[in-house]
């Protein structure tokens, strides 16, 4: 291995321990606990290295939104994978997603509430978004409807999903009812018919 492949290494290295450890705090004390000082602290790096992999504590926030992007994709096409016909793969979306936000509140936030300075639904987005979306778009494009623009009916799916999600952790939902809030769902938005 050359110095500069080594070198590139541990820079990657340094940089995945960042975001585990901005994880990590965020998980236990939240994102207001999160600080480059204390970042710098916990992996034992000066703030000037910290700030040689971001900027900042945004981009910190965006770097965990992409890994959640991606985990979150890999979820969802494990559960839909997994689940025999279109109505079973909806409804294995539908929990495997919501199951992701309530397991990872805090990449959840990262991801959809707090400004990680990432472009959404634009030319500018970064591939782990829309990946995301694409891995929601190839399972609810068979059950979009006559007529209706898979692009445009898995945004109005997710946003139910992310309703439910968000909603819940707030506790604005009474608990206990999700499996029967994620069959209504599947059954009046997606159009399925009784084949399905």
């Amino acid at each position: 291995m050359s110095v500069q492949e080594r070198k590139q290494r541990e820079r990657a290295d340094r940089e995945r321990l960042i975001v585990a450890t901005a994880r990590e705090l965020a998980a236990r004390d939240g994102w207001d606990a999160v600080t480059t000082r204390r970042l710098a602290e916990r992996i034992e790096y000066s703030q000037p290295v910290l700030y040689s992999h971001f900027r900042g504590k945004r981009e910190i926030i965006g770097a965990v939104a992409l890994e959640g992007a991606a985990e979150l994709a890999a979820a969802v096409r494990s559960a839909a994978g997994a689940a025999d016909g279109p109505r079973a793969r909806v409804t294995a979306l539908a929990d495997a997603y919501l199951d992701y936000a309530a397991r990872n509140p805090s990449v959840y936030d990262a991801m959809f509430q707090l400004d990680g300075g990432l472009a959404f639904a634009s030319e500018d987005t970064p591939e782990p978004l829309r990946d995301a979306f694409a891995a929601l778009l190839e399972n609810l494009a068979e059950v979009a409807g006559d007529g209706v623009e898979p692009g445009l009916f898995t945004e109005v799916f997710w946003s139910a999903l992310h309703g439910l999600a968000t909603l819940t952790r707030a506790g604005r939902l009474p608990p206990g009812e999700s499996a029967r809030r994620v069959e209504l769902l599947v059954d009046r938005i997606a159009a399925l018919t009784s084949e399905v």
